[in-house]
């Protein structure tokens, strides 16, 4: 059951951020610079809430499934689920705080090129999911 619900929470974290980078992300660089920072702003903090709390949960329940099984793919999982966190405060935040600290009326060329940035880097965050979403369903069917 443990494994269920890292997978689970996984799945919903690739989910979301699938949905930004195919769906959002595209639809934000539509817009003008500064209406494309001013929905940025909410967006990301909404997102940030989100799918940070999954990826511990899901981390969490690997772990979890890990200690229970002694089967390591659970790890592995799980590790690539966390590496979100280390991923975004170290790589994606610098982005963040400079469109953080754009006035929306001062959005310009350069603020589409944090928001192009932004986007390219949370596609890694995308990745990271999809491969810990398939390595937690790799370790279920060979737990089965």
């Amino acid at each position: 059951m443990l494994g269920i619900l890292a997978l689970i929470a996984a799945a919903i974290f690739l989910g979301a951020a699938a949905y930004i980078n195919i769906a959002e992300q595209p639809a934000r660089l539509g817009l003008d610079d500064g209406p494309a920072l001013a929905q940025w702003a909410p967006s990301y903090k909404r997102g940030f809430a989100m799918q940070a709390s999954l990826a511990i949960v899901s981390g969490l329940f690997g772990l979890s499934a890990w200690w229970s099984s002694g089967a390591v793919l659970w790890t592995l999982g799980a590790a690539l689920i966390v590496a979100n966190w280390p991923y975004t405060l170290l790589i994606i935040m610098p982005v963040n705080h400079r469109l953080e600290a754009t006035p929306i009326a001062q959005g310009s060329a350069e603020t589409r090129a944090l928001l192009v940035r932004w986007g390219q880097l949370h596609a890694v965050r995308s990745a990271l999911g999809a491969a810990a979403t398939g390595v937690y369903a790799l370790a279920l069917v060979r737990s089965l």
